[in-house]
């Protein structure tokens, strides 16, 4: 990583991001040679990335002609913009944000109890409660789905948050969210802070 100020080295933060985002984008190898994203719901369960799918598509081609993969999340978490200070050229203000990039090997899932472990770990991440009815063999809509694991070759991860400002810049920066108020600013504002 070029940034290592930046880099998320630490598993179990790379794994709390991969758990707390939603969506997640896949990118195959189209047939044409160009790279495929697809933008999925996907879970973060026992080291592997699952998420489901039709019984055919792209990216299910894409993945049975070459089986390597990339898998990106990121949580972005406020724009410092130029009302901070102005004084600041334009270029150096930015967003804060947790990212993680994932290297692996696609796979559909043929063994019915981790299709069905899996299933029902997408459930919970999505529900986020544990009350819903569980997915069983017997369930009709698991003959009418996949489930693709993507099998993790390598990780990096990745945050801004401030990291080469002085301590007092980053708490003017905080003050500066906190203040303002928006979506995200008070989680960045925390985070930039070590809170």
């Amino acid at each position: 990583m070029r940034k290592k100020l930046q880099e998320i080295s630490d598993r179990s933060k790379i794994e709390e991001v991969l758990k707390k985002c939603r969506v997640g984008r896949l990118a195959t190898l189209g047939e044409d040679g160009y790279p495929y994203v697809t933008p999925l719901n996907y879970v973060y369960f026992k080291d592997t990335v699952y998420f489901h799918c039709a019984l055919k598509g792209e990216k299910l081609t894409n993945i049975s002609r070459h089986h390597k993969v990339c898998f990106e999340v990121d949580i972005p978490l406020a724009y410092l913009d130029t009302c901070y200070d102005k004084s600041i050229p334009p270029c150096e203000v930015g967003q804060f944000y947790q990212s993680v990039v994932i290297r692996g090997r696609a796979e559909i899932v043929s063994h019915m109890g981790e299709k069905i472990a899996a299933l029902n770990a997408l459930m919970a991440s999505h529900e986020g409660r544990s009350t819903f009815s569980d997915i069983s063999v017997e369930s009709k809509a698991v003959a009418f789905c996949h489930v693709v694991a993507v099998r993790i070759d390598s990780l990096t991860a990745k945050e801004n948050l401030a990291q080469k400002k002085s301590a007092t810049e980053k708490n003017r920066i905080s003050a500066y969210l906190r203040k303002r108020g928006l979506p995200g600013d008070k989680k960045a504002a925390d985070l930039i802070l070590g809170e």
